[in-house]
Parts: structure tokens; C-alpha cells; sequence
């Protein structure tokens, strides 16, 4: 097979170290193939190019790379991409290694070849391997039975968290924990028609925030997250796209769609926003940024549940950074403060805000720097938690209430993972849908925001859960003087798996980590 030899050697290591799931007799079937004697020139040329062909579609098929449709699909979206950061992306890619290592396994196969048969032992393995996995599989089989059990206290989690079964298949699992969130919701009563009792609700979505993200830039211990009132620590956000997040967040007063189900229509009573709007709250959306990339402005206001809503203005402010589309961004602290302070000189009813922002997206760059994105990423994210650290004191020193809810769309994937480089978000891990959760009550009567009142939410939860916190602040306001002690509104919030889905890939939690379902439909350990 000649220098063949290389590729199904490759294919071999690949496996054993499980980055790709092969087709062991798709791959013996071109080792075979290759081996047939061709006499005339012509054959031999064709059968190269078709081999090329057949080899590199096997092997892009058997890796975790999404089917090469969705990336089709997707080239008018990197074609918005700045050119510098298409040359960073590039860079995060190919490394060093991926030229001097092939050039050394070259030099050292051609050395070996002239004294050993390789062929012959790459056949051997290319059978020989494929029965070995297969024993192994049938022997895990025997030991753990026909089903799959979690342990029982996972079982206690997982039953909590809105699912019917967590035993049987993965497949199992997942179908019961679609069916059971199907019939779960939250629902919303009329506030308090008492003004001294009436707070405002501002959801702060930001992009590209996870619990991991926070631990590789060394920031888990900001001071925001400990101004907080209640911190949820295993928060899914289900998604690791800004589009699908964004209509998850929506849809937060019922149980979590399967990611299909996302672009149909949903019943009227799972907006969030509309049960807003039906408590007596005035809806209103704010973006730092244009909204035009995959048409996340079309989603904000197609699934906010306010027809006609147009975002709030933020005219006239400077730009702060260039997105890693070419477009401009504004400074967080700015939107948010002209939007603030319009709204206190227009008084009127209790607002809802829904502020979008993209400052910690991956591409972004500060004026006047040649750092990264990545190399950035602390320096931004400390601008966007002083930014909100600073929004609070600003509602406070106004002398008004709120309620100021953070929550992330999704990580940055700034560690990357088994498959991914960083960056690349197709595989829902936890490392991208764990995200760091905090709700903040502004404005509370005096001794009552004392510290020692923080509550930290250790269950697994998602949207529902907040949805239901909302719920419950807006039926007995935590700002009257008799409300009770802070941590009854979070009591027996509803719990939610970990459940992460993309167009092509789903990820589940499990006992001992999580599990990948595969565009192919198979399911594997997660790494």
C-alpha cells in the first residue's frame, strides 16, 4: 500500500486514543482495494485520486466534525468574519506540530519500510483491533447488564430534575426527559399594585460566559458574584449558540424544547416576557451591538412575545471595540446607563428589559491593540462585570427597586476540548453550557440586603428555575417590609438535567461526567 500505510497508521492511533469512532470495515474494504495489482498506468492514477477521495470523506465522517451540510451551510456566516480574525482562528488550528510531526513519522517509515513489511502489519492491526474493541465492548456489556443505571444518588438528581426515568438507554433518558419537560411550566401572577412594592426586571444576556471560562481567566471570585442575593452554580444553558439561547431564555416559563422544536411555534403562556407584560410590566429590549449577524435581531423580536417591539436606542454613543464581524459595539456600562436614566425621567409602570450583549464574543478587539480575543478575554470580561458592578450602584443611588438577573447565553470555549478547538462551541459540553447564574435585588429595605442573605442554588436547574424565582419576587415582593426572609423565594425551585443540544449533537449529564449523542446517532463518553 505504500505510503498508504501512514494513513490507516493514523487511523489506528486516532482510535486508540478515541478522537474518532472508525468504520473499521469501510477502512479494510480501501486497505483491500489498495492492494489489487493494476497494470496500466491510467488505473493506478484514477485509483489514487478516488482513494484521496474515499479516504478523506471516511475520515472527516469519523470524526466528531459536524456533517460537511451544516458546514456548508454555514460558510455565509464565516464569510462575515473580519479577516483578522479569520487569521486567528487560522492560527488556533494549525499548529507547529502538525508539520514537523508528519515529517518525522515520514522520515522514520521510510526507514522502517526498507526492512519491514509494514502492509502486512497494518492489515493485521486493521482486523485484529476492531475485534479487540468489540470484545471489550461485549465484556463492559456483561458486567453492567442490558440497561444503563446511574448511581442512586444521581438517581435522586435526576429524578428531581424533571425527568421520568434515568435508567434504560441514553436514548431512553433522553426521550423521557423531552416527555416530561414538555408538561412543565411556571405561572405568573399580577404584581403588587402597591408602588412602594414595584421593582423593575432587568435580564442582562450576555455571550460567551461560562463557569470554565471564569477559571481560566482567574476570575471565579469577582466581587460581583459575591453582591449577588442568589447564585445558581449548575445552571444549563442548553445551548452554546446565541440564537437558540436567546429563544431558550424566551421560553423560559416552560420545560426546555428539544432544539427542533425550537423554530416552531410555541404556546403563548412559555414567554417569559408576554407573562411579564400580563403582570403589568412594560417590555423593552437593548442591545450594544447591531443585532444583524444570523439574524439575532429578527429572533429577539420575533420571540420576545411583544409584536412590533423595536430596541431601545443607543444613538450617539461612542464605540468602545469592533466585533468580530467589522461592526462596532458600545460600551456596556454606556447602553445601560442611557437606558436607565430615560427610563427613571419617564417613570411610569415597572419595566422588563431584556439587554443583549456581545462584548465578550469571540473575534472581538479593543482599539489600539494587537492582543487576540483570547489574549483579551480578562481584560473585557473585568470591563463588563465592573460595568454591571457599576449599573447596580447607579439603580441604587436613584433611590428606585430592581431586580437584576445575569445570565449568560453560553461559554466562550476559551479551553477548548476533545474535538474542539477553542473556540468552536458544535459539541454542547458542560465546559460551554455550565454558566454562572446571579440574580441581585436592588433597593431592598434597610438590614434586609445585609451580607449573610446570598443564597447559593447547588441543583441542577436551568430557565424554568429562573422563570419560577421571577415568579415568585413579582406574587410577594421581596420590597415590602413584612416580605419574608430571602432564601423562601428560592426554595424548591424546579430542577432541570443537564441537557445540552445543538442542530446535530446533544450531551447529557450523567453520574460520572456526561455523554456525546453523535450526528451518526451514536452515543460516547465525553472527555
Amino acid at each position: 500500500m505504500g505510503i498508504w500505510n501512514l494513513y490507516f497508521i493514523g487511523v489506528l492511533y486516532l482510535a486508540a486514543v478515541g478522537s474518532i469512532q472508525p468504520a473499521w470495515w469501510l477502512n479494510l474494504l480501501l486497505a483491500l482495494a489498495l492492494l489489487v495489482p493494476l497494470q496500466q498506468r491510467w488505473h493506478r492514477v484514477t485509483r489514487q485520486v478516488l482513494a484521496v477521495l474515499a479516504g478523506a470523506a471516511l475520515l472527516y465522517h469519523e470524526s466528531s466534525l459536524p456533517p460537511i451540510g451544516y458546514v456548508i451551510k454555514q460558510i455565509p456566516a464565516l464569510a462575515s468574519f473580519s479577516p483578522t480574525y479569520m487569521m486567528e482562528l487560522a492560527r488556533r488550528l494549525f499548529k507547529p506540530a502538525m508539520v514537523y510531526i508528519p515529517i518525522l513519522v515520514l522520515v522514520i517509515y521510510a526507514i522502517v519500510n526498507r526492512w519491514v513489511r509494514v502492509t502486512t502489519f497494518v492489515l493485521l492491526a486493521l482486523v485484529v483491533f476492531p475485534l479487540w474493541q468489540g470484545m471489550g465492548s461485549l465484556i463492559a456489556k456483561a458486567n453492567t447488564g442490558p440497561s444503563i443505571a446511574l448511581n442512586p444518588r444521581a438517581d435522586a438528581d435526576i429524578a428531581n430534575a424533571g425527568t421520568d426515568s434515568s435508567t434504560g438507554s441514553y436514548d431512553q433518558q433522553l426521550a423521557a426527559f423531552h416527555h416530561a419537560e414538555k408538561s412543565r411550566r411556571v405561572a405568573f401572577f399580577p404584581m403588587s399594585t402597591d408602588p412602594a412594592a414595584q421593582f423593575d426586571i432587568i435580564i442582562i444576556h450576555i455571550c460567551s460566559l461560562s463557569w470554565d471560562d471564569l477559571d481560566v481567566a482567574n476570575m471565579r471570585d469577582n466581587p460581583l458574584f459575591g453582591k449577588f442575593d442568589y447564585v445558581f452554580k449548575k445552571f444549563s444553558s442548553a445551548a452554546s449558540y446565541s440564537g437558540p439561547a436567546a429563544i431558550r431564555l424566551f421560553r423560559a416559563s416552560c420545560g426546555q424544547d428539544a432544539h427542533q422544536e425550537l423554530y416552531s411555534a410555541a404556546p403563548q403562556e412559555c414567554h417569559v416576557f408576554a407573562d411579564l407584560a400580563a403582570a403589568g410590566y412594560d417590555v423593552e429590549y437593548l442591545m450594544n451591538h447591531n443585532g444583524r449577524f444570523d439574524d439575532f435581531r429578527g429572533i429577539v423580536e420575533r420571540e420576545i412575545g411583544r409584536p412590533g417591539i423595536q430596541p431601545q436606542s443607543i444613538e450617539g454613543l461612542p464605540p468602545f471595540m469592533r466585533e468580530f464581524d467589522g461592526s462596532s459595539l458600545v460600551d456596556d456600562y454606556d447602553a445601560l446607563a442611557k437606558w436607565y436614566q430615560d427610563r427613571a425621567s419617564k417613570g411610569g409602570a415597572p419595566v422588563a428589559l431584556y439587554y443583549n450583549t456581545v462584548s465578550m464574543h469571540d473575534g472581538n478587539r479593543l482599539p489600539n491593540s494587537n492582543l487576540t480575543s483570547l489574549q483579551s478575554y480578562p481584560i473585557r470580561l473585568t470591563r463588563l462585570l465592573g460595568d454591571i458592578d457599576r449599573l447596580t450602584d447607579l439603580i441604587a443611588h436613584s433611590g428606585r427597586k430592581a431586580v437584576l438577573i445575569f445570565v449568560p447565553e453560553h461559554g466562550a470555549a476559551l479551553r477548548g476540548d476533545a474535538g474542539q478547538i477553542s473556540g468552536l462551541r458544535e459539541i454542547p459540553t458542560p465546559r460551554i453550557i455550565d454558566v454562572p447564574v446571579g440574580v441581585k435585588l436592588i433597593g431592598l429595605p434597610v438590614g434586609k440586603d445585609a451580607p449573610g442573605h446570598a443564597m447559593s442554588i447547588d441543583t441542577p436547574t436551568s430557565y424554568l428555575a429562573l422563570a419560577q424565582l421571577m415568579s415568585n419576587l413579582i406574587a410577594n415582593s421581596p420590597f415590602k417590609a413584612e416580605a419574608p426572609a430571602l432564601d423562601q423565594y428560592a426554595r424548591d425551585l424546579p430542577q432541570t438535567r443537564m441537557v445540552g443540544e445543538n442542530e446535530n449533537t446533544i450531551t447529557m449529564g450523567t453520574a460520572n461526567g456526561y455523554v456525546i449523542h453523535t450526528p451518526d446517532g451514536v452515543w460516547m463518553e465525553g472527555k
